[in-house]
């Protein structure tokens, strides 16, 4: 009984520990016919793989985003339920923990080569199939540039996944998401510390402060969470604040999302890109949302007749209805 209360103790301890992990995949070609030297994917496991290995859920990070961050929605009773899942995370291209422009030895700063949506996903792929010797997954899930590589794998790998829920994502940036995602980049590389990206101090941390303000909550909802002195305070503190993405990094992964047309190899039809995704889909937009905008996921669902839920709370990108949300996935999931 001793020992197996012990066996049982040291299993539990594993299935939670979801430390970080890494998967080399060495050079790398990407969409572009670049290769990606010495690539390394980061990730992290939680709960048990069943026997038949049909409980595996994927859920890649959003921009600017690293696993460890997902950590709170993953155990049991969360929306990545640990005690009938077992959840993979992975650490998208050019977040700092996978390969970026930051951590690279060999490809460091601006010459580590463009990326894509699609090299995100073909990473992970390899990641899946080479390293854990998985072919297929219960979901995929994401948020935001997460939800963009569900997108992106769904049209990619039809066949990959059951179910699919990208949640404030899009299958293709609007036009408006192009602009401003531009204009971040700009912002970057027309401030005096840019140096051509080999900068010691990183660049338009209150460029960075501004476009969220602006971006992630609706006017609304910022100016109830916030105070005239305290924005005034956050606005000066920025102009010495080191933190923040790492510009380089920021760059490489606004690239990839403004590269993003899960319609591009069908002629650029949504509708014809939808036909080939086999898995059940849940689609979740947020109706006020100014950073990933909403329409062309909507549309997609459509296409798709997709499950949809239009989150109407009032707050934007960053939605305040998290309860709402997680209720929604978790029972996606189960049905």
């Amino acid at each position: 009984m001793a020992v197996d209360l012990l066996l049982l103790v040291l299993s539990t301890a594993l299935a939670f520990s979801q430390e970080q992990q890494f998967a080399s995949l060495g050079d790398f070609q990407l969409q572009s016919g670049e290769v990606l030297r010495d690539c390394r994917v980061g990730y992290r496991t939680a709960g048990h793989m069943n026997s038949d290995r049909s409980n595996v859920i994927v859920i890649p990070t959003w921009a600017g985003g690293r696993t460890e961050q997902w950590l709170p929605n993953v155990g049991p009773a969360k929306m990545a339920d640990t005690s009938k899942y077992y959840v993979i995370l992975i650490d998208a291209l050019s977040n700092g923990v996978s390969s970026s422009p930051s951590n690279s030895t060999v490809q460091s700063r601006m010459h580590f080569p463009k990326i894509t949506m699609r090299d995100m996903v073909d990473t992970q792929y390899a990641l899946l199939t080479k390293v854990l010797h998985i072919d297929h997954a219960k979901a995929f899930l994401g948020i935001s540039m997460g939800g963009m590589q569900t997108f992106q794998w769904m049209v990619a790998h039809p066949d990959f996944m059951d179910k699919a829920i990208p949640i404030v994502g899009s299958p293709r940036p609007a036009p408006y998401d192009l602009a401003h995602w531009q204009a971040e980049i700009d912002a970057i590389k027309d401030n005096k510390d840019w140096d051509g990206g080999e900068y010691t101090k990183n660049p338009a941390r209150d460029a960075e402060y501004e476009f969220g303000a602006i971006l992630l909550k609706t006017p609304q909802e910022f100016n109830k969470t916030h105070t005239r002195e305290q924005v005034l305070k956050e606005l000066a503190d920025t102009k010495t604040s080191t933190q923040g993405s790492d510009a380089n990094n920021k760059i490489r992964q606004v690239e990839a999302m403004m590269s993003l047309n899960v319609a591009e190899p069908f002629g650029d039809s949504l509708e014809k890109a939808a036909a080939e995704v086999k898995a059940r889909v849940l689609v979740i937009v947020g109706k006020e949302d100014h950073a990933v905008t909403p329409a062309p996921a909507i549309e997609f669902a459509h296409s798709l007749k997709a499950q949809l839920l239009v989150i109407d709370d009032g707050c934007g990108h960053q939605y305040c209805d998290y309860a709402g949300v997680a209720k929604a996935v978790t029972d996606f999931l189960e049905n």
